[in-house]
């Protein structure tokens, strides 16, 4: 399976963890979920397998945008139609090499996850 990196170009951790990809010569392709959003199964797994909490970026512009009654009450069912709505509010980036998922950019993380220590 192909290495999947998730999130959108113009985000600062997606190029720091774009930047270390190609430093270790790691093949990926870029899935920009500005550009082609995100499907609502794979986003259901990650919010199965992490937690909502930790997919939704709170820390985001678009989230901290949003109308104060949008923000309230979330539940995993609120957060997936946000984060379906506007694939931004995916906390990024998220890869994932066909074995593992990693939330977040960690050097030490993605150097475990691809034998690089």
């Amino acid at each position: 399976m192909t290495t999947i990196l998730y999130g959108i170009r113009n985000c600062d951790t997606v190029k720091k963890a774009r930047d270390w990809l190609d430093r270790e010569g790691i093949a990926y392709e870029f899935h920009d979920y500005k550009l082609k959003g995100i499907d609502a199964g794979l986003l259901k797994a990650w919010c199965k397998e992490f937690g909502w909490e930790r997919i939704l970026n709170r820390a985001g512009t678009t989230f901290r945008k949003l109308p104060e009654p949008e923000k309230q009450n979330l539940d995993s069912g609120k957060a997936a139609k946000l984060m379906l709505a506007q694939p931004t509010m995916i906390k990024r980036p998220i890869i994932d090499t066909g074995s593992r998922r990693i939330v977040g950019f960690s050097p030490q993380l993605y150097g475990e996850a691809f034998g690089k220590h």
